[in-house]
């Protein structure tokens, strides 16, 4: 099932409520909220008793938010982002997101949303969008809707109704930038 304008609506207005979303993403299942929003971001720590410590990643829909939040992006940078496999990118800071996502030295993980739900949901919040796989911490991911815990989807405030019988299993490449410009490859 494709989505409508109203999967878009009902999804935002939980957002915009300072609530949680379980939805499919470009890569796996996941639980998010509008980055801006520390009330949302620690309802997705007690959601996935995930430890303080650990930083969450977000989604933009495309280079020109992904650079109001991060300043201009590095050339080197720029043939990861333009392949179609999702790829996060660690940078050392981030502006204009709940201090929450951050890791301690400030850096936060951001991918651009190559899957068209996700970006349309993000142009419509005008905002980046939390995206944390839909597991408690520790356990496996799930590669299926039907693999996703009972509490998990009991702890979130809406569930987005589509790909609910699709395997989603490709986890994104994960790229640090340092500091220094220089790019490590964490995860191929």
């Amino acid at each position: 099932m494709g989505f409508t304008p109203e999967i878009v609506q009902n999804a935002l207005n939980t957002l915009r409520a300072e609530g949680c979303l379980l939805y499919p993403t470009d890569t796996i299942w996941g639980i998010g909220c509008d980055a801006q929003s520390t009330t949302g971001v620690e309802k997705i720590f007690r959601i996935k008793q995930r430890e303080d410590s650990k930083a969450l990643i977000c989604l933009v829909s495309d280079l020109s938010m992904l650079e109001k939040h991060v300043g201009t992006v590095d050339k080197n940078l720029l043939p990861y982002l333009e392949e179609e496999r999702p790829t996060t990118i660690i940078y050392p800071k981030a502006e204009g997101i709940s201090e929450r996502l951050k890791a301690s030295d400030g850096s936060v993980g951001i991918r651009i949303a190559k899957d068209a739900f996700c970006q349309a949901l993000i142009l419509a919040l005008n905002a980046p969008l939390v995206s944390t796989s839909a597991n408690i911490s520790g356990a496996d991911s799930p590669k299926c809707f039907e693999e996703i815990t009972p509490q998990i989807k009991e702890g979130v405030d809406a569930i987005v109704p589509m790909k609910q019988n699709e395997e989603q299993t490709q986890a994104s490449r994960i790229i640090r930038l340092q500091a220094d410009g220089k790019i490590e490859i964490l995860r191929p």
